[in-house]
């Protein structure tokens, strides 16, 4: 009888464990649905599609309450997405291949592209040092000046903002047109808001960035603009919505409420009557911290080129957040692009597994999902070879290998 009684008791404290871990499951699920969706960004004039969707109103429109946090460079992003400190963020796109490649952080760490943010608006500045020396795309004229500079003070410095990011590549790919032997600079990390403050102070000759920091630039007169990404690459993609891969998970609902506030952010902000407000918006303390007039200028594609060079309009390839669906669409051709370009300038010392890594990070089908629910068109180019403005080196993302034999280093 004794043993019969036991044997109850544990059955019954059994049943009763069970039932606590399934509630306390259950509790901690419901108490993550109601946690508000956070989302940091960097002060740059592309961080627009998720501050304005804030601004506007329209995460609470889709139902969803987010917090937007200013984050210090994107190595602290990568980690607070990583952690799921933070749900997501305004990214480069290229950064969860950095990233899970071991290029710029730990191998096999999954950040998720959930839809592209835009299209161009980045540039190549160059110190004052460089004025009358080489002007605008002017790119015949880069490695004499370079070499001059060079065998006068035996180190030349230019800086972009995360090893393998948009403006690494663009950095690498401008110094591959200009035919700038890579390992005679010097390459540095700088957090895109710093990179002003450290060119005033001497620290590099010259960096890659997203406006407005390029345009700052030319305002104080410590540097010009010595061509625009836009000019490398027409159209070429850059920031991106990158997510906690938890967070895509258990929470997609949310996911995709926030998909289509940012969605009609990115729509409203191609309307050039919307720009100047934007400008004024992200131009404050909170936000990018910058003058709303050189946001306002180059996000309308009037380009002050500074070094007497006079104004460079960009009539359809200023940066761009929608383009009718074509900007949004998170494609894995260029995945594969960007994965390449660490096999050739030798971050990577043999290839990846370029479609399978395309394949984990990003959420197009997902993407399509809410593209499909706010009828909004679905580009068919993914997959087909391009090449970009400046280096017309043809790249198939069937077969990369074929394009790093035959491309320039």
């Amino acid at each position: 009888m004794k043993k019969s009684n036991q044997q109850i008791r544990r059955t019954f404290q059994t049943i009763l464990l069970m039932v606590l871990v399934v509630f306390s499951s259950a509790f901690t699920t419901i108490t993550a649905q109601n946690d508000p969706v956070r989302l940091g960004f960097i002060p740059l004039t592309d961080c627009s599609p998720i501050v304005m969707a804030k601004e506007l109103g329209l995460f609470k429109k889709y139902g969803v309450e987010v917090v937007v946090t200013k984050e210090s460079s994107w190595a602290n992003v990568r980690d607070k997405i990583l952690t799921g400190e933070l749900d997501g963020a305004h990214c480069l796109y290229s950064m969860p291949f950095s990233v899970y490649t071991g290029v710029g952080g730990k191998a096999g760490s999954e950040m998720k592209i959930a839809m592209m943010l835009n299209v161009n608006g980045q540039a190549i500045t160059l110190s004052k040092d460089f004025c009358g020396k080489v002007g605008f795309k002017q790119m015949n004229k880069v490695t004499p000046v370079v070499a001059a500079k060079l065998k006068a003070e035996k180190e030349v410095t230019f800086a972009m903002t995360f090893p393998g990011g948009t403006h690494d590549l663009w950095l690498r790919n401008w110094m591959s047109i200009a035919g700038l032997n890579q390992k005679a600079v010097k390459i540095i990390t700088i957090p895109p808001p710093q990179m002003v403050a450290n060119m005033k102070v001497g620290n590099m000759d010259g960096f890659c960035v997203g406006e407005p920091w390029g345009g700052v630039a030319v305002k104080q007169g410590i540097g010009f603009t010595q061509v625009a990404s836009q000019d490398i690459w027409k159209d070429h993609p850059e920031k991106a919505l990158v997510v906690n891969k938890d967070f895509s998970a258990k929470r997609k609902a949310d996911l995709v409420k926030v998909m289509k506030a940012v969605m009609e952010a990115c729509i409203w902000l191609d309307n050039p009557v919307n720009r100047k407000k934007a400008a004024a918006i992200i131009g404050r303390a909170p936000y990018v911290n910058a003058p709303a007039d050189v946001i306002e200028n180059r996000l309308m594609g009037n380009y002050d080129l500074g070094c007497n060079q006079g104004t460079q309009v960009y009539a359809k390839d200023y940066m761009l957040f929608h383009k009718g669906g074509m900007v949004n669409f998170p494609r894995k051709s260029h995945a594969i692009w960007a994965m390449a370009q660490f096999v050739r300038f030798g971050y990577l010392k043999e290839a990846p597994n370029y479609a399978a890594i395309a394949d984990k990070l990003i959420l197009d089908d997902l993407y399509k999902e809410v593209a499909a629910s706010m009828k909004i068109k679905v580009p068919n180019d993914d997959m087909k070879p391009f090449a970009l403005t400046m280096d017309k080196t043809v790249f198939d993302p069937a077969n990369p290998a074929a394009y790093l034999k035959v491309v320039k280093r």
